[in-house]
């Protein structure tokens, strides 16, 4: 319950620092946005490749399987 509550204080305070009524730290989240984007894209990218090449296993193990049946 404790960690929910914090949860809860914790995204209103985010959101209060953003906003330019509150600390108007807008222009400095969007700078961090710019600069994170491409290193998220390219994990993202990377987890990618690895859930294909999991997939690929995958049906290769089962069409094994089913043959060996």
């Amino acid at each position: 319950m404790k960690a929910l509550i914090l949860g809860f204080v914790v995204i209103i305070a985010a959101v209060l620092a953003i906003v330019p009524a509150g600390l108007g730290w807008w222009g400095d989240v969007l700078a961090f946005l710019r600069g994170a984007l491409p290193v998220i894209a390219a994990f993202i990218g990377l987890l990618l490749i690895f859930v294909g090449i999991s997939d690929i296993k995958d049906r290769a193990e089962a069409k094994k399987e089913k043959t060996n049946q």
